[in-house]
């Protein structure tokens, strides 16, 4: 059974590096870790627009209407049981800078150098979903645009 719907987003700025968060003490999950931007699609909500929603929450930055593309669409469990659905999105920001980011939730949000991504204290579903979109064609195209 899903305990929750989940839409977050992976965004390539113009070095190839990826978006993510550091989790505060406060998180209701993955506390002091590392994540993807992006929580939970609200009732009545579709995934898409709660991407949208989240990096804005998060970030402050307001991305245009089919910035973002659809990459996986799949099911992860955590150690403690709790199991959610996941959207992931993925979409490549030229210019932007961590400079640009306000911060809305966690600790801080910053580009991060792919080569060391994997040696952060990720959260569980970063910690699956991040190696194979690393791999994955997508990540190469958003990369190959530079």
């Amino acid at each position: 059974m899903v305990d929750s719907h989940l839409a977050v987003v992976l965004l390539v700025d113009d070095r190839g590096w990826l978006l993510l968060q550091e989790r505060d003490e406060h998180a209701p999950r993955a506390a002091n870790q590392w994540g993807m931007v992006g929580g939970h699609v609200e009732p009545g909500e579709d995934f898409a627009p709660a991407a949208y929603r989240e990096v804005t929450e998060e970030t402050g930055v307001v991305l245009d209407e089919g910035a973002l593309i659809l990459w996986r669409d799949a099911e992860y469990t955590y150690p403690d049981g709790h199991h959610g659905r996941y959207h992931v999105y993925a979409g490549r920001v030229d210019g932007l800078t961590d400079a640009d980011i306000v911060v809305g939730e966690g600790r801080r949000i910053v580009f991060v150098d792919p080569h060391t991504v994997l040696d952060l204290d990720l959260a569980g579903s970063s910690r699956h979903f991040l190696p194979e979109f690393l791999d994955s064609d997508l990540y190469t195209t958003l990369r190959s645009a530079l």
